[in-house]
């Protein structure tokens, strides 16, 4: 089999258009999993500072165990019957123009 002078190169044209979109896409990936794992930091962090307030720990404490886990993170506390419940939020930490990540949490206040 002969192989045609017209197909020389063809492979790597094909490669060169291709590679742009395969790194877009690995990058996109990497950071949509840095921004869940930021999400799952900042959840258990809400629910720490949520035990620590109900057991009778200062509302100083958990916000500085929440900003700790997350830095930049927003932190408000409410007292709901016999709950402490913890409302944390921060930057998705990501280069993209992403909506604020969200976390609540609320533990028994058996501490007081």
């Amino acid at each position: 089999m002969t192989r045609r002078r017209t197909d020389r190169g063809s492979v790597t044209a094909e490669f060169a258009v291709v590679l742009p979109a395969v790194v877009v896409v690995l990058v996109l990936g990497a950071t949509v999993l840095g921004a869940c794992a930021r999400q799952v930091r900042l959840q258990d962090a809400a629910a720490d500072a949520a035990r620590l307030v109900a057991r009778g720990e200062s509302d100083a404490r958990a916000l500085s165990a929440v900003t700790a886990a997350v830095g930049g993170a927003t932190v408000v506390i409410g007292h709901r019957d016999d709950l402490v419940c913890v409302e944390a939020s921060a930057p998705a930490g990501v280069p993209v123009p992403v909506p604020r990540l969200r976390a609540s949490s609320c533990a028994l206040a058996g501490g007081r």
